[in-house]
């Protein structure tokens, strides 16, 4: 990997951020919150970490002084909005970019990620199951301005803003099953997915 320094940015904010009127990034996931977890693991591998959410004065305790607090500045245009003030503010080249209710984001998975990558490539994101897991991708910079062309014609997805950028998809199936990597791509959306997520970090006999 080069010596190019990364941001890693966490997405929290969002109708979908809440599991009964609970943000997911404050819920427990063993000893820490789960967005404590993320913020650790991007540590490894990040000079600085992001956050970016329409709820601030909810995060702003749990929250290391390090970590940066923003907020979209198109509001309510979803993920695109969270990805695009991210990508905007962030200080370095790269941003390695994932959604608060995924407790399991690698370092590994995001390092392998850069290693593939080419001057060519806007973005590179892993596939699993057939699926790109836009998510937990490496994007640089110059995806901002992608992202707010879409955004000053009204909401997008996700998959718009994959389909105005170069993008490498880097299958990942394999690395799931690698204790290095593990459940990367796994996302809490409800009550069911958090007792799930609480029996990997600490199965039973």
């Amino acid at each position: 990997m080069s010596d190019t320094l990364i941001t890693g940015a966490i997405l929290a904010g969002g109708p979908r951020s809440s599991i009964a009127g609970q943000l997911k990034a404050l819920m427990p996931m063993g000893e820490v919150s789960l967005i404590a977890r993320q913020i650790r693991e991007m540590r490894k591998l990040c000079a600085e970490i992001i956050v970016v959410t329409d709820s601030p004065r909810s995060l702003i305790e749990h929250i290391d002084p390090s970590v940066r607090l923003i907020t979209d500045y198109y509001a309510g245009r979803g993920p695109v909005g969270g990805m695009h003030a991210a990508l905007h503010l962030a200080r370095h080249p790269l941003v390695w970019i994932a959604a608060s209710d995924m407790p399991f984001v690698s370092a590994e998975a995001a390092k392998r990620l850069i290693e593939c990558r080419t001057d060519a490539c806007e973005a590179v994101v892993p596939i699993v199951r057939y699926q790109p897991i836009a998510l937990h991708g490496i994007y640089d910079k110059r995806c901002a301005e992608h992202a707010a062309k879409l955004l000053e014609k009204g909401p997008a997805s996700v998959e718009d803003l994959l389909g105005r950028i170069v993008w490498l998809g880097i299958q990942a199936d394999g690395w799931t099953e690698e204790p290095d990597v593990g459940n990367f791509d796994f996302a809490v959306h409800g009550q069911e997915d958090l007792a799930q997520a609480t029996e990997w970090l600490h199965p039973g006999p």
